[in-house]
């Protein structure tokens, strides 16, 4: 039986059982970032996308679920998960099992109306930001031509004033790029315009990008409490 999904081992977060799982074959993103652990983006879209082996995909889905018993299934995929034009009957098949739903987005599309109805029905959304200038925005996540940071940011915002579930927003610290006195404010200021419900704090985890781009311990988690405070 083939499958378009992925798993990862099931984990304890607070508490609650947690099914992460990944719903593309291969990496269809809208971003091309140059510290993604997964490599290039050969399918850079923001359009829907049809894959085979739907059926068997869910059939595969039900038994992990059945043989696991999560509280929550996590959709983290390769790239954009919204892409996959199955997602919102995916969503629908882990929801009649009585399971809450995560999705992560980088939330770049966030502000198109069949992706907002998708990413409504799950019960968390995470949404993402790395770069913090518009130049910088370019040259490290690449993303499909005419996207702004500007964008990026508000179509956040404005999700997440019409989301009622939980939206998660991650930072991820980057040295030399965000790590800054005036990077931190901005990223303040970025806080305050998504008032997200909780912020994750992380860095580049990418073992090829670490000897530049890492963030040492001591100002990171200085950084994480200035954020973390606001």
């Amino acid at each position: 039986m083939k499958s378009n999904f992925s798993y990862k081992d099931i984990y304890v977060e607070d508490g609650k059982k947690v099914l992460e799982m990944n719903i593309l074959p291969e990496k269809y993103c809208n971003f091309d970032c140059v510290f993604c652990p997964i490599g290039r983006s050969k399918n850079k879209i923001d359009e829907p996308v049809s894959f085979e082996d739907y059926s068997s995909s869910i059939s595969e889905l039900d038994s992990i679920i059945e043989k696991t018993q999560p509280d929550l299934v996590f959709i983290n995929s390769k790239g954009e998960a919204l892409v996959n034009d199955k997602v919102s009957q995916i969503i629908d098949f882990i929801k009649s099992k009585g399971l809450k739903v995560r999705l992560l987005s980088n939330g770049y599309i966030l502000s198109k109306d069949e992706y907002i109805n998708i990413a409504n029905k799950c019960d968390e959304v995470i949404g993402e930001i790395k770069a913090i200038t518009e130049e910088d925005f370019k040259k490290l996540q690449r993303p499909i031509e005419g996207y702004t940071l500007e964008n990026y940011i508000e179509n956040m915002v404005s999700f997440n004033k019409q989301y009622n579930g939980k939206f998660i927003f991650e930072i991820t610290i980057i040295k030399k790029y965000n790590d800054d006195e005036e990077s931190i404010q901005k990223i303040k200021d970025v806080i305050k315009r998504i008032n997200p419900d909780k912020i994750e704090i992380v860095r580049i985890d990418d073992e090829r990008m670490k000897k530049t781009l890492w963030v040492d311990d001591e100002k990171f988690e200085e950084i994480k409490r200035e954020l973390m405070n606001i």
